[in-house]
């Protein structure tokens, strides 16, 4: 694999890194204490074209490639995890849009949110299962040209703004799961409280409630009952953002762990002269390399995944390695800190926090070693 960034790319990645400096940096710990994330942040992003970055020009995207959009994250969750996550979780029904969806689907749905002025929603988990359509409890009918959902969806990104949404639902008798895009904010649709969490604040989750809520027909996405199909492929390319989310996150660590490294003092002297202090650094650097290596080859897969099944496996690979090295970054960079990594007055909690939600978010991480060793089993039959 090739890392050697082109010039367009290099030139993404100082904007991205610039902007969250500039404008993300300085507010992080506000975000972290309000869970919001201002407007001004917003339109910034899609004035630098981020939220349509890696789609094509003619719906309104900014035409870079996949591993642009790797940079851009990574940047972003390197200032805040919960700026990240907002723009990572309102790709993840794009790209399955873009995709899988018809031409008409795509020219209707992708321009809004490539602009910025809209934030797209992916609802499948809900309070009776995570990752198992067979435990869906939310129907479907066909009425007219119409069809009418009724359910609840938890933990659903981005929920708040307006935008398309992504929404997986069962057939009412056979008990077959589509994928619909429906429009939030309309008749029928609702939101709860944003959840309170650990970490990942600014990053909203909600739970929505859909009482006969309608979608016009032409807004299936694929044929009826290919929902799980669906569902697989967008999760694997939602990984590429969440894991380069855990990418800025492990760097944010070594940041963070380097800093305090070099200006705490022992003696007159920073304890980045012992060697045990020595060797963390060392180790967040080998965490943050090997995690590079797999969401950077990630993103050049995602540009052209030819086999759909192994672009999966390979995104749950990339998945498992990054949420598990951004915890045990998180926790090299807490040991670096002592006692002071507990303080609400440092930095290092935060981090820790954002590095435990991280790790179960889009996809917990045995699932992920699931899907790879299933794939790999599967092809020795």
């Amino acid at each position: 694999m090739n890392f050697n960034f082109t010039k367009e790319q290099e030139l993404i990645q100082r904007s991205a890194r610039e902007f969250a400096e500039k404008n993300i940096e300085p507010i992080a710990e506000q975000i972290d204490q309000t869970n919001e994330v201002p407007e001004t942040v917003i339109k910034g992003l899609a004035g630098l074209d981020i939220f349509g970055l890696s789609f094509p020009e003619e719906y309104d995207g900014a035409g870079a490639d996949k591993e642009s959009f790797v940079l851009v994250i990574e940047q972003l969750a390197r200032a805040s995890q919960g700026v990240s996550m907002i723009v990572s979780a309102g790709t993840v029904a794009l790209e399955t849009i873009h995709f899988l969806g018809t031409e008409d689907q795509k020219r209707r749905f992708l321009p809004p949110c490539c602009r910025g002025g809209q934030i797209s929603s992916f609802a499948f988990t809900e309070p009776g299962t995570g990752s198992d359509p067979k435990q869906l409890a939310t129907t479907y009918t066909l009425d007219g040209d119409h069809y009418v959902l009724n359910g609840t969806k938890r933990f659903i990104s981005n929920a708040n703004f307006k935008g398309p949404m992504l929404v997986f639902a069962k057939e009412s008798e056979t008990g077959k799961v589509s994928a619909f895009i429906g429009e939030k904010w309309i008749d029928g649709y609702s939101v709860s409280e944003p959840w309170k969490k650990l970490g990942l604040h600014g990053g909203p989750l909600l739970d929505v409630y859909l009482k006969d809520y309608r979608v016009p027909r032409e807004n299936l996405l694929g044929e009826a009952g290919q929902g799980f199909d669906i569902l697989q492929t967008g999760i694997a390319f939602g990984k590429l953002g969440s894991g380069a989310c855990s990418l800025g996150g492990i760097l944010s660590a070594y940041d963070e762990g380097l800093k305090y490294a070099t200006e705490k003092l022992h003696r007159g002297a920073p304890i980045a002269k012992f060697q045990t202090v020595q060797m963390a650094i060392a180790q967040l650097v080998m965490l943050y390399e090997q995690t590079r290596w797999v969401c950077y080859r990630l993103g050049q897969l995602a540009n052209n995944p030819k086999n759909i099944f192994a672009y999966r496996k390979e995104a749950a690979l990339a998945k498992a390695v990054a949420g598990t090295n951004h915890v045990e970054a998180a926790k090299v960079m807490m040991d670096i800190h002592g006692s002071y990594g507990l303080m609400m007055d440092y930095r290092a909690q935060r981090i820790y926090r954002d590095a435990i939600m991280m790790k179960e978010v889009e996809g917990v991480t045995d699932l992920q070693k699931i899907v790879v060793a299933g794939t790999i089993l599967a092809g020795m039959r």
